[in-house]
């Protein structure tokens, strides 16, 4: 196994500590290459924030409890806050290589929030890239030389790494977006050609690959309703075009809007409109 690690104090003790803003406690790494298992086991956590990269292999982590196995793999970083249970495993066989660094600081928390990192993120996609192994070499680098100025340095290359991050997950998202706005298009487009067939929305997210609770979900933040809702919107929008500009009977506009029943759709139409069909034809008289 190889290891490389520095401690300000050269102290592997955790400890809290708000005097200023940001500050790096400790740093390192860890590549698993004769030993097969290196077990973490931290039942009350930390006192100080935990940052783990993930930079080959994977690794195995138990959140919520000793039970739960989450596997992490190469990319992604994980965060521990402070007394939060600490579980997990690097194999060798997986050839696992993590960095890691220990911080603290009165405006810690903020600090991770300014940078994109929510309060409900453990774990999150940054990309392999050596630029993150420099920055924690040389974390480790200055905490083994503790030349003058080293913390300040210390906690520039902290707010270094966590730009890196936040840009990385500003680009995951844009590329979120891009899918998430052509899908909604798509959807849209389709219930406006096609909103007087009998449409499943089930089906419909099935056959684009979306869970259907995961498009009815950003279909309405996209549109601010349903998918449901928005083709009933379509139809009662197209009969009141026709109940103003036809001579067709309520029970034929039912048909070709997409209703079988017209008394549910005169239903449908007043609660839309707050009037009947009939009482708005009326009205245009």
């Amino acid at each position: 196994m190889y290891l490389n690690s520095g401690y300000m104090n050269n102290s592997s003790i955790d400890y809290k500590d708000k005097s200023k803003p940001l500050i790096v406690c400790s740093c390192g790494t860890y590549r698993l290459v004769t030993k097969n298992k290196l077990p973490t086991y931290r039942p009350r956590g930390r006192v100080d924030y935990q940052l783990i990269y993930i930079s080959a292999g994977q690794a195995h982590f138990h959140f919520d409890n000793d039970k739960d196995d989450t596997i992490v793999t190469a990319g992604n970083m994980v965060l521990f806050r402070p007394k939060e249970l600490q579980k997990y495993e690097y194999y060798g066989k997986d050839k696992t290589e993590v960095y890691w660094v220990h911080f603290t600081g009165g405006d810690a928390k903020n600090t991770l929030r300014k940078y994109g990192i929510n309060d409900s993120m453990r774990t999150f996609f940054v990309g392999t890239s050596l630029e993150y192994e420099r920055i924690f070499k040389k974390m480790i680098q200055e905490l083994q030389r503790c030349q003058e100025g080293y913390e300040e340095l210390l906690t520039l290359l902290l707010r270094y790494l966590f730009i890196s991050i936040h840009r990385e997950l500003k680009k995951e998202r844009k590329i979120q977006h891009i899918y998430l706005d052509k899908e909604m298009d798509k959807a849209v487009q389709y219930f406006n050609d096609n909103y007087s067939k009998e449409i499943n929305i089930e089906e419909y997210a099935k056959s684009h690959g979306m869970s259907i609770s995961w498009f009815i979900r950003n279909f309405k933040k996209c549109m601010g309703i349903t998918p449901m809702q928005y083709i009933v919107s379509i139809r009662i929008a197209n009969a009141q075009l026709l109940l103003e500009t036809t001579k067709y009977s309520v029970a034929e506009i039912s048909r070709i809007i997409g209703y079988d029943n017209p008394l549910y759709f005169s239903r449908l139409f007043h609660k839309q409109k707050g009037f009947s069909p009939s009482q708005y034809r009326k009205m245009l008289m």
